[in-house]
């Protein structure tokens, strides 16, 4: 049974529930996620659409986890934990689902990393070698897309793009401007700065940088560098959404 209620930093009163993730006896609020619960307790889910400080979208699906019960696996981000859960987050199946699904994300568009900007600091590349992934068994569409520096001091190259849309939702609940969106379907989609306006000409951009700063791969960068010398940094956010949530 979930145990009596809590009251949270911000007056609301939520029960605390028990569950086993990977044999472990853990107590959460019934509010949080498993994603959350498993990172407060130092429990390793690779993910790559979640940020911490921005809303769950669960596109990714590489945080997939395994519930008793549960006829297939469901995303850990989007999915609360509830009274007497038994999850397990690494399996073999597991396994096989993420290293799918991350050779689909670099069949689809060009993640060649050697020449990319961002190479030694990508979330895509850290996750392919943390799955295992060394090689990809599908065909490579290798269809061009195009890129766009009309911008004074950054650049969106949609060949390294992964339609995570945390630059969509960064501009629009942290930076407040709803610069970015996400136009076409299926593996037409692109990420676009003023209903598709080149992002030099967007009249909404505030050039504060946080789309660049949360991009996991070598999408969205900062003009004039070179391969292996893009880093980024993401660590404002969490503070940024608590106090855009105080207002």
């Amino acid at each position: 049974m979930p145990g009596p209620p809590v009251t949270t930093s911000t007056g609301v009163k939520v029960r605390v529930v028990t569950l086993k993730i990977n044999e472990h006896d853990i107590g959460a609020r019934e509010t949080d996620s498993i994603l959350d619960v498993a990172q407060a307790n130092h429990i390793r889910i690779p993910s790559l659409c979640f940020l911490e400080g921005l809303s769950t979208w669960g596109a990714c699906r590489l945080c997939v986890v395994e519930i008793e019960g549960y006829p297939r696996p469901v995303s850990a981000c989007s999915t609360t934990v509830s009274e007497g859960m038994v999850i397990t987050t690494h399996s073999d199946r597991l396994k096989r689902y993420r290293r799918t699904i991350l050779e689909l994300l670099f069949a689809e568009r060009n993640h060649v990393c050697s020449v990319c900007v961002s190479n030694g600091h990508c979330e895509l590349q850290d996750l392919a070698a943390e799955c295992g992934m060394d090689h990809v068994r599908v065909p490579y569409r290798n269809q061009p897309y195009a890129v766009d520096s009309t911008h004074e001091m950054y650049r969106v190259d949609h060949n390294r793009c992964v339609l995570c849309t945390r630059c969509v939702r960064v501009c629009d609940e942290i930076e407040g401007a709803h610069t970015w969106d996400v136009m076409g379907r299926g593996i037409e989609c692109q990420v676009i700065t003023d209903l598709n306006q080149p992002w030099g000409d967007s009249s909404s951009c505030t050039s504060c940088g946080k789309c660049v700063q949360v991009c996991p791969t070598g999408a969205l960068v900062k003009k004039g560098t070179a391969a292996g010398e893009m880093e980024k940094h993401d660590e404002f956010l969490p503070y940024l959404a608590q106090m855009r949530g105080n207002r």
